[in-house]
């Protein structure tokens, strides 16, 4: 059993935080501090609420109409040991595992923990969120200098692999 802070209870019936209908994550406190972020409430690490991962992963094996859960905050991975066994169960339920983050790729890969923790996401939204690059149309990212990484290609490559799923963030100009 994992301990862990929260900004919320888990959101089940989400639909903009990755495809499909997902379970999100919560968590509570956030280093990066962009301006005009949209959770502005996750960012201290004094507030929110103490939780235990064991009691997320029941939460998640009692959903059964969703098809992934996803990892928001504030900053996932500031806790990313107590978010392991909770990736690792949506895994063998069959589920997907998003993951937003102020880091980029590369600041993850290059902490141990962190990386733990990536290496049990399918798809990372990374970046800080820059509201000079804010445009409504983008597809599951803020602005259009974060990206929608594809990781499990990008970790067998070696190098980051964009997902499908900013292919029209693309063709926006992004």
């Amino acid at each position: 059993m994992s301990k862990l802070r929260l900004a919320a209870p888990c959101n089940i019936d989400s639909i903009v935080d990755g495809p499909g209908l997902r379970i999100v994550v919560w968590t509570q406190g956030c280093p990066h501090h962009c301006p005009f972020c949209h959770n502005p409430q996750t960012q201290s690490y004094e507030d929110g609420f103490e939780a235990d991962s064991d009691e997320i992963v029941k939460f998640i094996q009692a959903s059964h109409l969703q098809s992934g859960i996803t990892l928001s905050g504030g900053e996932p991975f500031e806790q990313p040991l107590a978010l392991m066994p909770i990736a690792q169960a949506a895994i063998e339920l069959g589920l997907n595992v998003w993951a937003y983050s102020g880091y980029t790729y590369e600041e993850i890969i290059a902490d141990e923990n962190k990386f733990a923790l990536l290496k049990l996401v399918d798809v990372l939204v990374d970046g800080r969120f820059v509201n000079d690059l804010k445009h409504y149309k983008l597809r599951f990212k803020g602005s259009s200098n974060q990206r929608i990484i594809d990781v499990k290609k990008s970790l067998a490559e070696h190098q980051v692999i964009l997902s499908t799923y900013d292919e029209v963030n693309q063709q926006l100009g992004s």
